[in-house]
């Protein structure tokens, strides 16, 4: 009777730590592909920040001469902004354009020397300076729309990249949680067969 006691015993134990182990294994792998899963949707969040970088800051710098054209920065930015649309190439060919015209027209009608004519050249460069203004602070604020959908499209990729991660650390810890149960039912199962075959064995004659 003890040689078949210890058999029982014995099987009972080594099919407890077959199935422990097996547990743990898997608690493993899945551990393990849980891990990648992170790596990965970091590197694909990298990927996307790297790729709206450029929209990001192009946008920022469009927002803060945006700012200084619109004088939320200051007098002295509104001005130095001003300034660099009226010595720009852009006004400088413009203007002349408009004013050889104006002088052009009024030399074919022989009124060069008019108040007329003075008045529409004295009138024509603010006119264009005015207008140029805002041309440039409509463009900066495409490049401003821009550079906030970029930067929202960061965040929401972020939000993702987090629940994501999130998810797959709470499949590591149920991996985790179910290993250990696994562990703990294996061991209960070989208790409870010792326990069933030691009284099955005292009630024995």
């Amino acid at each position: 009777m003890s040689w078949m006691a210890a058999a029982v015993v014995g099987s009972a134990v080594v099919g407890g730590v077959v199935q422990s182990k097996s547990a743990s294994k898997a608690a493993a792998a899945q551990t393990q592909a849980a891990d990648r899963g992170v790596e990965e949707q970091r590197r694909q969040f990298d990927a996307v920040r790297e790729l709206l970088s450029p929209y990001v800051e192009a946008g920022d710098v469009a927002l803060e001469q945006q700012m200084a054209l619109g004088g939320m920065s200051g007098r002295e930015a509104q001005r130095e902004a001003i300034s660099a649309i009226e010595s720009g190439q852009e006004f400088q060919s413009l203007t002349q354009q408009g004013e050889d015209a104006i002088l052009q027209s009024a030399a074919a009608t022989g009124g060069l020397r008019g108040g007329n004519t003075q008045a529409a050249l004295a009138q024509f460069r603010p006119q264009v300076l005015s207008s140029l203004i805002n041309q440039q602070y409509s463009r900066l604020g495409g490049m401003t729309a821009l550079g906030q959908q970029s930067a929202a499209g960061v965040g929401t990729a972020g939000m993702q990249t987090g629940q994501n991660i999130a998810n797959l650390y709470g499949q590591q810890g149920a991996a985790a949680a179910g290993s250990a149960l696994a562990s703990g039912q294996a061991f209960g199962n070989v208790m409870g067969s010792i326990g069933q075959y030691a009284g099955g064995a005292a009630a024995l004659p």
